[in-house]
């Protein structure tokens, strides 16, 4: 193996070597008071002796706020110095709570909206009856009726009527008004018609009295045409007959509710009305409506004051439509003074089986009718409702009014008198 030899001895006289126990290690490193620049930092002398390097500013980190020009609120940015939006205020929240605010407090005092609107709005001129009704208080509307009542409505304090209010102090004002207030009843199988059959003559029936009472066409004196096609070929030709040449028996008033466009003009297209519907089995016979309601209408004086006429002088025809549509939506002054015509009607209609009787599917038949009309003139037997308005200055004022004990036009716990005792009584109210 090898042998490592010996050092040889220094010279005699010889300085010794001051590297000789030098030692490379890190303390020697880190202790060096000299140092080499690296590379880089050549390279950079280098180039700032060449181009001398320009004062640079204060380092700000990028998400500082920054003050902009003019005082302006300052940009805030992301991490990486990109601009951020600034949210949009929410506006919705209190638009939405001032919104409520408005509601509750108009719901609080709907009476003193009315009369604001009333000061600073004034008539609707589009349907030329007025603005909104303003009621004395708080008017609920009456469901229609399930079984007959039991009496008459509670009396409220005699208001004059207006074509902006026509139900002021009337029960009609807490009514139901128009096709809705005719509710059909439960439909079921009866005789030779099932379920479904009966239901549709039940609509029927609800069309007839809407067509025959409640068309504004009709109301202003046009022919109902529409309740005239829901009748078999028999009932037809009898109503057809009355249009045609009305008298004290065959009036067609008792199932038609027109006025004269001469003599009456409708203050409006709203009809109030209050009663109910309920069937009976007429065994081989068919099927048997019974209908009982009572009609409120609000009408003004048209351009000629109703007084009954020579038979020879009968006016115009009851089955003439002419004027009828020039004066349904006529403007009327909102605060002219109004009369209401009740009208009250009691019909049975049959729906006799096609295979046994000369009857057309889905024509209803007229069994029973008779009506009363109140409030109205005395001796007008011409075809037409003829409201009984204030006597004109210097006329007669007992023409058309009627006699003997007062009557409740709007009690309907009573039956229709069969008889015509009571056709010109006077009125406990209107």
């Amino acid at each position: 193996m090898p042998i490592a030899e010996d050092p040889a001895q220094r010279p005699p006289g010889e300085e010794p070597d001051p590297f000789a126990d030098l030692v490379l290690d890190e303390d020697f490193v880190k202790g060096a008071s000299v140092k080499e620049q690296s590379g880089r930092s050549r390279m950079l002398a280098a180039k700032w002796k060449r181009e001398p390097p320009q004062e640079e500013q204060a380092w700000r980190p990028p998400t500082e706020i920054r003050r902009r020009r003019f005082g302006r609120r300052a940009k805030a940015a992301d991490p990486w110095g990109n601009p951020q939006r600034r949210a949009k205020p929410n506006w919705q929240a209190p638009v939405f709570v001032l919104l409520t605010i408005a509601v509750v407090a108009a719901a609080l005092n709907v009476n003193g909206l009315h009369s604001w609107y009333l000061d600073h709005v004034g008539s609707t001129p589009d349907r030329g009856i007025g603005a909104l009704p303003v009621s004395p208080k708080p008017v609920i509307t009456q469901a229609p009726e399930t079984a007959k009542p039991t009496a008459a409505p509670s009396t409220d304090a005699p208001l004059t009527p207006t074509v902006a209010q026509p139900w002021l102090g009337s029960p009609a004002e807490s009514w139901p008004a128009g096709a809705d207030a005719i509710v059909l009843p439960d439909a079921k199988a009866m005789g030779v018609f099932d379920k479904d059959q009966v239901a549709a003559q039940l609509k029927t029936a609800k069309n007839f009295l809407v067509a025959a009472n409640l068309d504004p066409a009709v109301l202003a004196g046009g022919n109902p045409q529409a309740a005239l096609d829901l009748l078999n070929p028999s009932s037809r030709k009898v109503a057809e007959q009355e249009l045609a040449h009305p008298d004290t028996q065959h009036n067609p008033i008792n199932l038609f509710s027109r006025f004269n466009p001469r003599t009456a003009i409708p203050a409006g297209d709203v009809v109030k009305l209050q009663g109910r519907m309920w069937l009976d089995d007429d065994g081989e016979q068919g099927v048997v409506v019974h209908t009982d309601y009572t009609f409120v209408y609000a009408v003004v004086p048209g351009p000629e004051q109703f007084k009954p006429l020579p038979p020879s002088s009968p006016g115009p025809s009851p089955s003439d439509t002419t004027g009828a549509k020039s004066v349904a939506w006529v403007q009327l002054d909102p605060h002219a003074e109004v009369t209401r015509e009740i009208v009250r009607r009691v019909a049975d209609f049959r729906f006799a089986d096609p295979d046994k009787y000369e009857v057309q599917d889905g024509k209803l038949s007229l069994l029973h009718w008779q009506g009363t009309r109140d409030n109205n003139y005395c001796d007008s037997d011409d075809g037409w409702l003829e409201p009984y308005f204030k006597p004109l200055p210097g006329s007669d004022s007992s023409a058309g009014e009627g006699s003997g004990t007062p009557v409740d036009p709007y009690d309907r716990s009573k039956p229709i008198p069969n008889d015509d005792t009571d056709k010109c009584g006077t009125l406990s109210r209107s």
